[in-house]
């Protein structure tokens, strides 16, 4: 009896351990915390009044899931790599992270950045006044993972764990948090480039996910290995944390879909979330192992790919 009490006593005195920490990190970060939550309440608002009145836009949604799910598939297809190869080297793998990095920071700037200066200033009908939107957006977008990136526990493979509640979870959760953290603005970016209506757009943007996720599924993929997971539970982790990609796409399309000025801050607002997660994360790990020259040509490469495929399909 001692030890059932003992169990069902121990699961609330680990949330409110949880939520104990959670409150001491946001009260000695404030500024993070005030940005956090207010770009939180936008989205949720800006969400709520597009699914509030759906009606004849459900083709953008449609469009934004297919998109969403087929970049899901392209990372459990590089995922499955695992199982397949023994292992790679790091300069290979930090290759093949520059190469993703590179293809997300051009599809922010061509496919999210540009389309957002171009809608403020067709809505605005100043084009003085449509950089503010963006820099809004841009703002939102880090804000948003910037919060998420110190308010949720998570690991990485060679810089440690970080966020509140870190000690309480395993190894492998701590892995997948990180990894689903940055799969949420890659599925944004998918809704909020349908959101316009314009599938170019949306196209655009879903062929470079697609494309990006397939080296850094296998580069995640063999990390895990590496840290010690099984090859079958880091093509399951691995290609799991892609199912963060349509839950993105529908906050992006909600966000971007509602009212006239909520596209262009959509595209920037995304833009700003797969730029922070570039330079927060992606480049300092390419970095970490002493191969900044092939992460570097890798990132160039990327981008050139994705200025190319953008150019072709807009």
């Amino acid at each position: 009896m001692e030890t059932q009490a003992s169990i069902s006593t121990a699961q609330p005195n680990q949330s409110i351990a949880f939520f104990s920490q959670l409150i001491d990190e946001m009260k000695r970060h404030p500024l993070i915390t005030a940005g956090f939550m207010l770009t939180v309440i936008a989205v949720i608002v800006l969400v709520l009044i597009e699914y509030n009145a759906l009606g004849g836009q459900n083709i953008r949604f449609n469009h934004a899931m297919l998109g969403s799910l087929v970049s899901f598939s392209t990372t459990a297809l590089g995922a499955c790599g695992v199982l397949l190869l023994r292992g790679l080297s790091t300069k290979i793998e930090d290759s093949m992270l520059g190469f993703a990095a590179g293809m997300m920071m051009a599809a922010s700037v061509f496919s999210l950045i540009i389309p957002a200066l171009d809608a403020s200033t067709e809505i605005l009908g100043k084009p003085a006044l449509s950089p503010f939107i963006v820099v809004i957006g841009l703002a939102m977008g880090v804000m948003l993972m910037l919060g998420l990136d110190r308010f949720t526990p998570h690991a990485h493979a060679h810089s440690g764990t970080f966020g509140p509640g870190r000690d309480r979870l395993s190894g492998v959760w701590l892995f997948t948090m990180a990894i689903t953290l940055h799969n949420l603005p890659e599925g944004m970016a998918i809704g909020v480039g349908y959101a316009g209506g314009d599938d170019t757009v949306g196209l655009a943007i879903t062929s470079a996910i697609s494309i990006q996720n397939i080296p850094e599924g296998l580069a995640v993929a063999m990390a895990l290995r590496a840290a010690g997971i099984r090859p079958l539970l880091a093509l399951i982790v691995a290609a799991g944390s892609g199912l963060m990609e349509p839950i993105g796409a529908f906050i992006g399309v909600g966000v971007a879909s509602g009212l006239p000025l909520a596209y262009p801050l959509g595209l920037s607002l995304a833009a700003g979330a797969m730029l922070f997660v570039v330079s927060h994360e992606v480049i300092p790990e390419t970095h970490r192992n002493g191969h900044q020259t092939p992460a570097t040509i890798g990132l160039m490469g990327g981008f050139a790919v994705m200025m190319v495929l953008d150019t072709a399909l807009g």
